[in-house]
């Protein structure tokens, strides 16, 4: 399998040129945040390696890398909670990747069964940060 990436340029070549040139870390991964198409919800982050950002190109379909378990896994194999995807961005630098996807079964895209990964709030307390729920 071929990545389907372009060289990595100049830095005006990055931010303003057409090549979609991908900027993997030490590790082979790039991050991806993962948000609701019409909402905007920011459902979650995880990572890609350059298979997993091939495949979601490919099929449309969301997947990532388990930095946890070390390997490759499409979103919903297992929760029936599979991410179409329906836009895929970058940032300037191109190390940063935003999909927008639409999401299979109820919607849900935590492994905790809430819709976002993001349902905490941090706020500054007397003895230190605190976390609050938010309805999710």
């Amino acid at each position: 399998m071929t990545a389907p990436f372009a060289p990595r340029g100049t830095k005006q070549e990055l931010e303003e040129g057409k090549g979609f040139a991908p900027k993997f870390d030490a590790d082979g991964l790039i991050v991806c945040i993962t948000s609701e198409s019409g909402s905007g919800t920011i459902l979650m982050v995880a990572y890609m390696n350059a298979q997993a950002l091939q495949l979601t190109l490919e099929t449309g379909i969301a997947h990532y890398w388990s930095r946890s378990r070390g390997e490759l896994w499409r979103k919903g194999d297992t929760s029936g909670q599979v991410q179409k995807v329906i836009e895929m961005r970058t940032d300037c630098d191109q190390d940063a990747i935003q999909l927008i996807v639409e999401a299979g079964g109820d919607g849900k895209a935590c492994h905790t069964g809430r819709k976002s990964c993001f349902y905490r709030r941090v706020t500054a307390g007397a003895d230190g940060a605190v976390l609050s729920f938010i309805e999710n």
